[in-house]
């Protein structure tokens, strides 16, 4: 009985001693992630990468799950590396090292990571590192695209995309149809981006214009959506540029004619080609005809009326394009879109010599589409080329200039393409108006307010001096 018992006793003992010296290791192997980290941590905040190195590769051996600013300095100090080394081989080497410190950030902690965000970087990284093919690389911005397409707003990361598909069809892997498809999604998607960024730069600057004081994050706000709207002109530039003459009526009518008994029940195919037979102005020719007809007669909409009423304006019939252009704003959802065919009938109507209804039209286009400054410009100078029939003295005249002046600024603001050119027609018409001198010579009209009965029915403000 005694030796039964001294038998369960000293197995007790063994049993208790494994389990003490399993929480001894345990608490071993926290203690030293927590001092890894640390020392990590200390050594990166002062960007002494080559004393922190050692501690994240045991960090990422032994506690890769623990720490999310593992990853956050990790990140910076593979960054550093990259941007330090002149060796291509050491270069690539530290660059798939920051894919992979990405990927394991994902990994481990998803719930603060953006999937979209660590595609679309990863892409980057493949991209400026040379990691791929062009096949791989325009996978791997393909894939952070469709993941998120709302969020893929970068004006750098657009252009790459874009180009990488050109060298693809250049070799003959991707056909001219793919290169169109994406072209218009990307322009589309330029033309929203600045659409957000032109009405919220516009919302800023009258607050400050105001007088009123803008928060830091709103100044940083308003500096980003300058340095966006001046980057997103470029890339637009970039991409027609790059374009070519891929998408010229000579290259177009050809590709178009040859496939429309192919596809003249695609859907999908008629509206692309209608488009861009549409947009590079390619409407003269048979096939444009019968693309619109196939079209509307499968689903008569928004864009069916455009093309009808582009047909009617080519037959020099303005009036019947008129009305078929109002009828596709009627029936268009797309706000880019509507735009443009709202900027179309201002421009009819003010060759017309239908002022009033140009602008009316100009400022509806501008409603839908913010940065469109060619809407303002087209203003500004109709307002200038009416000084001479507003107003009833020669200063009231001349204070019509102020008025167009204003709509330039406007144009120069929410279109950086057009800030060059906007700047000098708002200049000019700053000279045209009163003078300080006028003004000095006019007391009594000081600080008054200037109605403008004609068309325009404006007013003006005559400064104070």
């Amino acid at each position: 009985m005694k030796t039964k018992n001294f038998l369960f006793l000293f197995l007790a003992c063994i049993t208790m001693g494994g389990l003490i010296a399993q929480e001894d290791n345990s608490s071993n192997s926290d203690a030293d992630c927590t001092t890894e980290i640390q020392l990590f941590a200390q050594s990166a905040k002062i960007e002494d990468y080559d004393s922190a190195k050692p501690h994240y590769d045991k960090l990422i051996e032994n506690c890769p799950k623990e720490y999310i600013a593992l990853y956050q300095y990790g990140r910076k100090m593979f960054r550093h590396y990259i941007e330090n080394t002149e060796d291509d081989a050491t270069k690539k080497e530290y660059a798939k090292a920051l894919i992979k410190n990405y990927q394991m950030r994902q990994k481990y902690f998803p719930e603060k990571t953006e999937l979209a965000h660590t595609y679309r970087k990863v892409a980057e990284i493949k991209f400026n590192n040379k990691l791929g093919s062009a096949e791989e690389l325009y996978k791997a911005f393909d894939k952070a695209y469709k993941e998120d397409p709302e969020n893929f707003d970068d004006p750098k990361d657009l252009y790459i995309y874009f180009s990488l598909l050109i060298d693809l069809q250049d070799a003959g892997k991707r056909s001219l149809e793919d290169v169109f498809k994406k072209y218009d999604e990307i322009k589309t998607k330029i033309e929203k981006e600045e659409a957000f960024r032109a009405e919220e730069e516009e919302k800023l600057t009258k607050k400050k214009e105001a007088g009123e004081e803008l928060s830091e994050k709103e100044q940083r706000t308003l500096h980003n959506d300058e340095i966006y709207l001046r980057n997103y002109v470029k890339v637009k530039e970039s991409i027609d540029a790059k374009i070519g003459k891929r998408a010229d009526c000579e290259n177009l009518i050809p590709l178009y004619t040859e496939k429309f008994d192919e596809k003249k029940t695609d859907k999908d195919w008629l509206k692309m080609a209608a488009h861009r037979l549409s947009v590079k102005k390619c409407t003269d020719g048979e096939i444009f005809v019968k693309i619109t007809e196939a079209l509307n007669d499968m689903e008569p909409s928004a864009k069916t009326a455009k093309y009808l009423g582009q047909l009617a304006l080519d037959k020099g019939n303005t009036s019947k394009a008129i009305e078929y252009f109002k009828q596709s704003i009627e029936l268009e959802d797309n706000k880019l879109d509507k735009a443009k065919v709202l900027f179309f009938i201002g421009d009819l109507y003010k060759k017309q010599g239908s002022l009033s209804a140009a602008r009316n039209y100009f400022l509806k286009a501008l409603k839908n589409k913010p940065s469109l400054g060619r809407a303002y410009l087209r203003i500004a100078n109709m307002y200038a080329n009416s000084a001479n029939n507003c107003g009833g003295s020669i200063f009231e005249k001349r204070a019509v200039y102020w008025l167009a002046a204003d709509y330039a600024d406007r144009a120069a603001r929410v279109d950086p393409s057009l800030k060059s050119t906007a700047q000098q027609y708002a200049d000019s018409y700053r000279g045209r108006a009163p003078s300080r001198e006028d003004i000095f010579n006019h007391p009594d009209l000081q600080g008054t307010t200037i109605k403008f009965d004609c068309w325009i029915n404006e007013s003006v403000t005559v400064p104070k001096l």
